[in-house]
């Protein structure tokens, strides 16, 4: 059943399609009979095998960053319409198999150095390391898979920013994160901007089927629908399902590290939340001072992913990096997931060359060794924030900043939270409508807080908070307005430091 999680051993799928595992072995250049079937029952053989790590290409080390872009895979080779390969670097030195899928045949793309073309004096390519989607005309791309299982698109805007990964496995427990590979690719065109992705995945703790259907609207984004079948090799402690990975240096609420003369830096400024029980949580991005790992627990999510809500260029003041053109990542489960929680790791960073934010859902019930695991879900990669419905108010900004009034002594031991709200469902209220802001806080106190609406702003409220974490913090805030027993906005959780 689709989106339902199957649990059964892995053994149990042997013999289902004993021709299908044939038609898998693939020969160099030559055509062989491809179906998703055969691929999951792929999987499932590879995880009764012992795991064998992929080797790497040693010469790839000396490929840097810069050596690497000057390789180029050259545009009379593209491939099913708008495939082109990326060459293995220091960063990507794992070669993968890339199979072309047409009528159900399958052949295989031999790696030939004629496919690349290299600056004089720079190093020939050595291999192939992953691949992308050319927009028509083929000046950009809008969908790219290179390295481990990580893969990403361009959005909405022509502007790449965080990015997806197959699996998580272990994030935040130190020493202890794998990072399974897509090992072999099956890319199928299936549109004029659209291809079906089907990735094999190896690992030591599992392997994996997935079959990612994905579908560039100009101007829109792009929308994917993601298969996935997993086969435990063993027991895993923390597995992570649909993660996504950004980076979050600074922004309006943490501008003691604004060290760059640009105002803020950030791929996402939040994780958003839409709980089974229809709950709108928006939990605001932070570098923190050391690792730190929140749980959301929830049953059925609806959705949840990492988004950029702030989209004015001059926030940024970036014409080269663009992090206001940023995609959002949403994640929407098809069918039920039962219990569980979604995870948002985060560890400190001085550099916006460092993805140190992960999100991803881990199932309540622990993955043991044997199971065949099945997740379905869609990802859509826009501009457009998914959470922000116009009738409930929505955060905009979040503040951080010493505690008191302003031009007094600042209070000792405390942080004032600032959020301002911004909805349909505001307009007409005033400080005599009964607007409060219902604020719990664990592990220290709220010792004044207030809320109003902004002078001068549509449709815009602020609530303040003086918050003055125990001994044992950080004092997690949870707030939202309410008037008249009724939630006016999202639930805001965040830390106070």
């Amino acid at each position: 059943m689709i989106g339902r999680r199957e649990v059964v051993t892995a053994l149990g799928l042997l013999g289902v399609v004993p021709q299908a595992l044939a038609a898998m072995r693939t020969v160099p250049g030559k055509a062989e009979p491809f179906s998703w079937e055969a691929l999951q029952a792929r999987a499932a053989t590879l995880a009764t095998k012992p795991y064998s790590a992929p080797a790497k290409v040693a010469a790839a080390e000396a490929i840097d960053y810069d050596k690497v872009g000057s390789i180029r895979f050259r545009a009379d080779k593209t491939l099913a319409g708008g495939i082109r390969l990326f060459p293995l670097g220091r960063y990507a030195p794992m070669p993968v198999a890339i199979n072309l899928v047409e009528n159900g045949q399958a052949r295989r793309i031999e790696f030939s150095r004629d496919l690349f073309e290299a600056e004089e004096g720079h190093a020939a390519a050595l291999g192939i390391a992953g691949f992308r989607a050319m927009a028509p005309g083929g000046t950009s791309d809008w969908m790219a898979f290179q390295g481990a299982s990580y893969f990403r698109t361009a959005g909405a805007q022509d502007q790449y920013g965080l990015s997806a990964r197959g699996l998580a496995i272990n994030t935040g427990l130190p020493g202890r994160e794998e990072f399974p590979d897509f090992t072999e690719f099956w890319i199928e065109r299936t549109g004029a901007d659209a291809y079906t992705i089907y990735a094999l995945m190896d690992g030591a703790s599992v392997t994996g089927a997935y079959r990612i259907q994905s579908r560039h609207v100009a101007g829109a984004g792009v929308e994917q629908q993601v298969s996935s079948v997993l086969n435990v090799r063993r027991d895993i402690e923390r597995l992570g399902i649909a993660p996504a990975t950004s980076m979050f240096w600074y922004g309006e609420g943490n501008r003691a590290a604004a060290v760059d003369w640009r105002p803020e830096i950030h791929d996402s400024d939040g994780l958003a939340l839409l709980t089974g029980a229809g709950e709108r949580i928006w939990r605001p991005l932070n570098n923190p001072p050391h690792d730190t790992l929140d749980s959301f627990a929830d049953q059925a999510p609806k959705g949840f992913g990492l988004i950029q809500r702030d989209r004015n260029f001059d926030h940024y003041q970036d014409d080269g990096a663009f992090y206001d053109r940023r995609p959002n990542l949403w994640v929407q489960p098809q069918g039920d997931w039962g219990k569980g929680a979604v995870m948002l790791y985060a560890f400190p960073t001085n550099s916006e060359t460092v993805d140190n934010v992960v999100s991803f859902w881990t199932p309540a019930a622990p993955a043991k060794a044997g199971q065949r695991l099945q997740f379905d879900y869609s990802l859509s990669w826009q501009s457009a924030d998914p959470t922000a419905v116009a009738s409930a108010a929505h955060v905009v900004d979040c503040w951080q900043g010493v505690a008191g009034r302003p031009g007094a002594e600042p209070v000792k031991g405390a942080r004032k939270l600032v959020v301002d709200f911004v909805g349909t469902g505001l307009a007409g209220l005033d400080r005599q409508s009964g607007v409060t802001a219902k604020i719990d806080v664990v592990r220290g106190k709220v010792l004044a807080n207030a809320a109003y609406p902004v002078v001068g702003q549509k449709n815009r409220w602020r609530v303040t908070a003086d918050v003055a974490p125990d001994a044992q913090g950080p004092a997690d805030v949870r707030l939202f307005l309410t008037r008249g027993g009724r939630a006016l906005s999202e639930t805001v959780l965040t830390p106070i430091f």
